[in-house]
């Protein structure tokens, strides 16, 4: 568990955070064990109306079926057929998504559960790493922890670029497709590093983390307001997301090797810009300009998880925890699920709900309990 700071609830506080978890545990989670799972390919589906329907199928991508793996990892022993659901989850990644020829993973595959995009993505990678980490740190399995030693690997291997730096996307084969780097991915694998070194001692692994992080500095990080870019600097049409921002900011300011370091000190200074511009009335805002001025005002259920979660990093805590939690409650979470979008304007933009999501919300409520817990 990551070390954060601390803070001493209000007794409203905690029972509003007692019925988040409870909509969690209650009500989200078993969506994705009943009507959002396919059976057959055991696989999730990717997204349910808001009736509990699936939308109709045109493909199933690893890194859904890995954030899922990741939530029911997480939830072993303290919910009923958690333990099972993973186990189906984890076979399913090497069943369906497995590369045999060339190693890595697929991105995608269609309705049948043959491959249908087949590129080598490190955003998927990035993420089954991190889910087979939690994975094995729950069920110490021999073959778990080959499928984690082979995900580092061809992320080290075959991603790799330099100065620390990773390709977005490559070939099946792993032959260039000219992407470069990119931020989200970049910021995912820094999350699975993390969770590869929170479960076991790895000394590439650590070394890699610092060159990728301070990497992250001297190519994502603009030196007018220290905040996080989407793209490498100088790239044409670049911005930043305050929900990325917030995201990068628990990573690293809840990491023991990660704190005080260049990047931790750099979003600590963009921490103000970011919420002063990229939080309007308690929503956190989808994508900005690097001079603050608003690129898409939508707000989505994830960013708002991200900013909640960072906040427990303040020192205003408390307040900010409590008043977010309000928030996110009034605003994102309803008795069938949860609003995955609303505009500019607060009107519902996105009415399904993709399986991806439960992850998000996973992580934002499990830095929450770490911070009660201090």
């Amino acid at each position: 568990m990551p070390h954060v700071p601390g803070f001493t609830a209000a007794p409203e506080m905690t029972a509003a955070f007692a019925d988040v978890q409870r909509h969690f545990m209650h009500t989200i989670v078993p969506m994705w064990s009943g009507p959002g799972w396919n059976a057959e390919l055991a696989l999730p589906y990717e997204a349910l109306t808001p009736e509990h329907h699936h939308l109709p199928v045109q493909r199933y991508r690893a890194m859904a079926c890995a954030r899922q793996l990741y939530v029911f990892s997480s939830l072993i022993g303290q919910h009923p057929g958690a333990h099972e659901h993973a186990g189906l989850l984890f076979r399913s990644l090497q069943r369906h998504f497995h590369d045999a020829e060339h190693g890595g993973w697929f991105y995608s595959v269609d309705a049948q559960g043959e491959p249908l995009d087949t590129r080598k993505d490190l955003y998927t990678h990035a993420f089954i790493l991190f889910a087979c980490a939690h994975y094995w740190d729950k069920i110490r399995e021999p073959f778990v922890a080959s499928v984690l030693d082979g995900a580092l690997t061809v992320i080290l291997e075959q991603f790799a670029t330099s100065e620390g730096l990773y390709d977005s996307c490559l070939a099946r084969d792993w032959a260039s497709l000219g992407e470069g780097p990119l931020q989200n991915p970049l910021m995912h694998l820094t999350e699975a590093f993390l969770a590869a070194l929170s479960v076991r001692d790895d000394a590439q692994v650590h070394t890699a983390l610092l060159a990728l992080t301070n990497a992250m500095h001297k190519h994502f990080v603009e030196p007018v307001n220290n905040l996080m870019l989407e793209k490498p600097l100088g790239a044409v049409d670049n911005w930043f997301e305050p929900g990325h921002q917030f995201e990068w900011y628990y990573l690293v300011g809840a990491s023991p090797i990660l704190r005080g370091s260049p990047l931790h000190r750099s979003l600590e200074q963009a921490f103000g810009f970011a919420q002063v511009h990229g939080v309007k009335d308690g929503a956190v805002l989808a994508m900005l300009h690097p001079d603050g001025s608003v690129r898409d005002a939508t707000q989505r259920i994830w960013a708002q998880a991200e900013y909640l979660r960072a906040l427990t990093l303040r020192p205003d805590a408390q307040e900010r925890v409590a008043a977010q939690l309000a928030v996110l409650r009034e605003r994102f979470l309803h008795g069938q699920g949860w609003i995955e979008c609303r505009d500019g304007t607060g009107e519902i933009s996105r009415h399904d709900m993709p399986s991806t999501t439960p992850y998000h919300l996973a992580t934002s409520y499990q830095g929450i309990a770490a911070a009660l817990q201090q």
